[in-house]
């Protein structure tokens, strides 16, 4: 029971530590101030975006017609 004890305590007193892991690096040195990057280049927000403005209804037989499907002869 004394084992238990003492190795619970030692465990916990382990974790207390002010040691922290090495970092992890891979490649150059983020902080250095020679540190190569890639340039910086503005994209708009809206890029890429469609343009959604009202139009004209068509007539309806043929909006009907275009997604229908094809019969088998055509």
């Amino acid at each position: 029971m004394k084992f238990l004890l003492i190795g619970t305590a030692v465990v916990m007193l382990a974790a207390c530590t002010a040691s922290s892991p090495p970092a992890i690096v891979s490649g150059t040195d983020p902080s250095s101030a020679t540190a190569r990057t890639k340039p910086v280049r503005y994209t708009p927000v809206t890029a890429g975006t469609n343009v959604y403005r009202p139009v004209e209804p068509k007539p309806w037989l043929e909006q009907n017609d275009q997604v229908a499907p094809k019969a088998e002869g055509e």
